[in-house]
């Protein structure tokens, strides 16, 4: 199969849970976790280099991104845009 190369830029949000740090990307639907920052964030790039090797070599990147909500401009796929990310107050009431 031949190899290809390419650069994204993806967005993710990186949360601390008590003694974990959380990383996560809604472009890939993708999670990991760390002891410290610099470890998580190496995780998520160990795992997303995982994914899209994966649905490279099964041929399923086209689908795959698809699915995620990804756009193809040019034979370029693009992720979806995050419009904003911030704390929201919401009211719930359980019986």
């Amino acid at each position: 199969m031949k190899k290809v190369n390419f650069q994204l830029v993806l967005p993710v949000t990186f949360l601390k849970e008590k003694t974990r740090f959380v990383a996560y990307s809604p472009a890939i639907d993708l999670s990991t976790s760390g002891k410290t920052f610099k470890e998580v964030k190496e995780r998520f790039t160990e795992a997303a280099t995982l994914f899209f090797e994966e649905i490279h070599k099964k041929g399923t990147m086209d689908g795959a991104l698809a699915d995620l909500g990804w756009e193809k401009h040019n034979k370029e796929w693009r992720p979806p845009i995050v419009v904003s990310q911030e704390p929201e107050t919401i009211s719930v009431s359980v019986a």
